[in-house]
């Protein structure tokens, strides 16, 4: 069960995020510096950022990456890894706003069929695409629709809860992606497939930002610069080892995103509009905060179907932005651990990397 587990909610998930990275993400920053570029000047230059973000923002394109991720993170041959482009190409297309859940369902399976009969036969380059398009084409048929409806409906759930509870909802969300984004599974590609966006998807970056910002500046003392950078613009999964050995020194910053949670979606009324991935992201190469920038000129599909519209940011919109994601994770992080250093719940050396 643990093999299966790892295989198909830590690797596969993990391999999807990377995916809408390297199309989703990549592609709305650059459209959007694109956008912004030319409002001052009509220039080639600046419209071949808008086409090239164009290219990889487009829903086929969006569908294999995520596709091809998951296969590569499962380890599947070339053949099975080459044919997953056009399994998730339709299940991503198919799923609509939920696409994502439903490339990960399909191109797993996909990718397990055409593993069984990968290097079986002797005329392999025919068998396991056949195979593995077949099967993917057919889940697609079958099931795409249905899983990415249900999809849409649970974050719309999601989102419209926030609304209506933004300082319960705040807490939820911050912990419980924050906590996600630590673990070993992907909190970018939960936050993708659910279409996390607006107060619920401010509330994850805020949880995620918390997180990360956290243990940065709880383990300094340890870790010193090259510790703050790893972790802050890096990641805090690499806690973990630390964390199963002494599960105290969570405490802090998890302390630290129920509180910063509440004071996005109640106070600054943070939204992240941009690509539904970024809210999963935190501080890792300010991926979250690029997110809530692109999302105030140009909301995302998912974020325009719930009503997000482009603004003209204000003083207290970046100021909100600063201290959500990195001055209240750090001095609150940085006090709750001190209070459990005193008490000895957190000994010199717990954070080392």
């Amino acid at each position: 069960m643990n093999k299966y587990a790892k295989r198909y909610f830590i690797d596969a998930l993990g391999g999807m995020a990377q995916g809408l990275f390297a199309s989703l993400l990549v592609g709305t920053i650059v459209k959007t510096i694109g956008q912004q570029l030319l409002r001052l000047s009509e220039n080639a230059a600046f419209t071949f950022l808008v086409n090239a973000g164009n290219f990889c923002t487009d829903a086929h394109v969006v569908g294999a990456a995520m596709a091809v991720g998951i296969g590569f993170a499962m380890g599947c041959h070339a053949l099975v890894l080459f044919s997953l482009v056009a399994v998730g190409s339709a299940a991503n297309v198919t799923g609509g706003a939920g696409g994502p859940l439903a490339v990960l369902i399909i191109a797993v399976a996909a990718a397990e069929i055409g593993s069984l009969v990968s290097k079986k036969t002797k005329v392999d380059i025919i068998v396991t695409p056949l195979v593995t398009i077949l099967s993917g084409a057919l889940l697609t048929v079958l099931t795409a629709k249905w899983i990415g409806l249900a999809a849409n409906k649970f974050g719309d759930l999601i989102v419209w809860a926030t609304t209506l509870k933004p300082f319960l909802m705040g807490v939820l969300i911050s912990v419980i992606v924050g906590i996600v984004l630590t673990l070993p599974i992907s909190s970018a590609a939960i936050c993708a497939a659910l279409g996390l966006t607006g107060l619920a998807g401010g509330a994850a970056v805020a949880g995620c930002s918390a997180q990360m910002i956290g243990f940065a500046i709880l383990s300094f003392r340890e870790n010193r610069w090259g510790g703050l950078l790893s972790q802050g613009l890096g990641t805090s999964m690499l806690q973990m080892p630390n964390i199963v050995k002494n599960p105290k020194i969570w405490i802090p910053p998890t302390l630290a995103s129920a509180i910063t949670g509440p004071i996005a979606t109640c106070i600054f009324k943070l939204e992240m509009n941009g690509a539904a991935v970024s809210s999963g992201m935190g501080t890792c190469g300010l991926v979250g905060q690029i997110g809530v920038i692109t999302g105030w000129f140009t909301p995302s599909e998912v974020a325009a179907r719930h009503g997000a519209t482009a603004m003209s940011p204000t003083a207290l919109d970046w100021l909100g932005l600063v201290l959500i994601c990195f001055v209240l994770p750090g001095v609150l992080s940085w006090a709750f651990g001190l209070m459990l250093r005193k008490i000895g719940w957190i000994k010199e050396g717990d954070l080392t990397l």
